[in-house]
């Protein structure tokens, strides 16, 4: 059972309120990522409250930030950077990411279809679990291209409810 996303304020710019934990920008490169999750560790540690989100979020991220980077910034201009902003709220974790790295394909982040895992071991997928462990865990996720920039944003629970 998951806590149903609360809905944080939006600023006059449609940016979450909340407190902001992270308001980065990261190089587009996997040392940048392993610099935005270690980034991202640090703050959600320091609050206490949001402590016992981060292994989700550092789950989430690392899939995320990584797929930005393979994809998104793949033939972008050397020096490309993605931005990623982490603001508290009462239950949950709002998460901002945005790049200037291509679109997805479709206009529109991948629906995350469980791989089939009922096969021989010879025939398990390397990959394709990414997207269907970000779905699982974040909330809420929306994507949207404006201006020329990715703009993903979801939600994180801050822990799970009792009993779940």
């Amino acid at each position: 059972m998951r806590l149903a996303p609360r809905p944080m304020r939006r600023d006059q710019s449609g940016d979450m309120m909340g407190e902001v934990l992270l308001d980065s920008e990261f190089p587009g490169t996997t040392d940048g990522v392993r610099s935005a999750l270690a980034a991202v560790e640090s703050a959600l540690t320091a609050d206490g409250a949001a402590s016992g989100a981060a292994p989700a979020a550092e789950l989430v991220l690392a899939e995320v930030l990584n797929n930005v980077v393979e994809h998104a910034l793949a033939e972008a201009e050397q020096g490309s950077r993605f931005g990623l902003r982490l603001s508290a709220g009462p239950e949950t974790i709002a998460v901002d990411v945005r790049d200037r790295g291509a679109p997805m394909p479709g206009g529109m982040a991948p629906a995350g279809k469980r791989p089939d895992v009922n096969v021989d071991l010879a025939d398990l997928p390397e990959g394709g679990f990414g997207w269907y462990l970000i779905r699982e865990i974040a909330q809420d996720l929306h994507y949207a291209r404006e201006n020329g920039e990715n703009h993903l944003a979801f939600w994180l629970p801050l822990a799970e409810p009792a009993g779940a």
